[in-house]
Formats: structure tokens, C-alpha cells, sequence
């Protein structure tokens, strides 16, 4: 099990006909006890399953779960470029924060992360 899941605060999870097409998550922001009010969050939907509002009620879901954990902030990170992402995060009402050039790695590339936040 990654540390990601592990360390998560909650976990809900789309299925159709059985089958999983997509999940939420959040896991604290940082460790350190002065972050314990904000989380990190965290989408994803199958492909094709995208377009029918299943991100949308996923975040939507989740969030509320915070919100009822009085928590105060849930701050996702997107690699970009993702416009459906952008979108779909904008759409749930989060901001973007920040922009960091050339943060992550991967499929063999070096790419930009997008902060985004919401006050939940």
C-alpha cells in the first residue's frame, strides 16, 4: 500500500456495474502539527468515464467529508497542463495559488505542478 493511501483521511470511491471508475482522496497537507487543518486532495475518473458529472459529485463528496471533520482547507496539486483538471477543480470552486516550473518527473519528462486551494 503506498504512503499516499496509507495516510489518507478519506477515501470514496465511484463504481459502475462493479467496476471502479474513479476515487477521491485526502491525506494531510503536512505532518508537522500547525497543517492539521488543511489536507491534500486528491481525483481521478477513468477516461471513459469522464463528461457525466462523476468528478464533479466525487469532489463535492469529499469535500463535505472535510468540512465535517472541521477542516479548513483542501489544496490539490496538478500536474500541468491538464485542462480538465483545471476545470474540473475550478468548477468545485478551488483558486489557483501557485505555479512551480519543472517540479515532478514523469512519463520521461520533467513537468510543471499547479497548486490550487479552496477554504473549505
Amino acid at each position: 500500500m503506498s504512503s499516499y493511501v496509507s495516510a489518507a483521511l478519506r477515501r470514496l470511491v465511484a463504481e459502475r456495474a462493479d467496476t471502479v471508475v474513479g476515487y477521491a482522496y485526502a491525506s494531510r497537507f503536512h505532518a508537522r502539527t500547525a497543517y492539521r487543518h488543511s489536507a491534500e486532495t486528491t481525483i481521478y475518473v477513468e477516461e471513459a468515464a469522464r463528461g457525466r458529472g462523476l468528478g464533479t459529485e466525487l469532489y463535492f463528496a469529499l469535500l463535505d467529508s472535510l468540512r465535517a471533520m472541521s477542516l479548513r482547507t483542501a489544496l490539490p496539486s496538478i500536474a500541468l497542463p491538464n485542462a480538465a483538471s483545471v476545470g474540473l477543480h475550478e468548477k468545485c470552486g478551488f483558486k489557483k495559488v501557485a505555479h512551480l516550473s519543472e517540479v515532478g518527473f514523469k512519463f520521461g519528462r520533467w513537468i510543471d505542478v499547479g497548486h490550487w486551494q479552496i477554504a473549505l
